[in-house]
């Protein structure tokens, strides 16, 4: 009967302010749940913040921790050092017969391989008993031995006569005096 009034206080606005308040009231209470998700999962976040500064962290640590170190166990002039020398000359004599072992079965490829090794053994050994080798006055014929023991031509038997020789010669390769 009345349209214009009904629009404006009628049941039909009384129904919208109803359904909006409704509407209002679910916002609500789903920002309040997922607020309480957030509130809940506040210390994952925290810590998934905290991952990559921590393993950044500790890889900056080894790396620090491995410059430092670097591995100079067989280049001091202790006991110890005498000892790691020695095996060194024990591991280049192991690589040289397995070098040749390989020669003699007719694996070319496994040689160069194992050929590599020895190189590398060499290397370890020249670096771990350059300073030492210097100090006592023996490093010229050391380093000269050292780099014929590398030589792909030279005979096996000649290259395991150097190492003994080595053992038997030198000073810093000598076993300690005190046990």
């Amino acid at each position: 009967m009345h349209p214009i009034q009904n629009l404006l206080g009628g049941e039909l606005a009384r129904a919208m302010l109803i359904q909006i308040q409704k509407l209002k009231l679910d916002i609500e209470t789903a920002m309040l749940e997922l607020n309480q998700i957030l509130r809940a999962n506040e210390i994952n976040f925290a810590i998934l913040a905290a991952l990559p500064a921590f393993f950044l962290s500790l890889v900056v640590l080894m790396l620090l921790r491995a410059w430092v170190k670097q591995d100079t166990r067989a280049e001091g002039k202790g006991r110890i050092a005498r000892v790691q020398r020695r095996l060194l000359i024990v591991e280049v004599e192991k690589k040289i017969m397995q070098f040749q072992s390989r020669i003699d079965q007719g694996l070319e490829k496994d040689a160069q391989c194992m050929y590599g090794l020895v190189l590398y053994t060499l290397d370890r050994l020249y670096r771990a008993v350059e300073r030492h080798a210097k100090s006592t006055g023996e490093w010229q014929c050391l380093r000269q031995d050292i780099s014929d023991l590398g030589k792909p031509n030279l005979q096996t038997a000649h290259k395991l006569m150097v190492t003994s020789r080595m053992e038997r010669m030198y000073d810093c390769l000598l076993p300690s005096t005190r046990r």
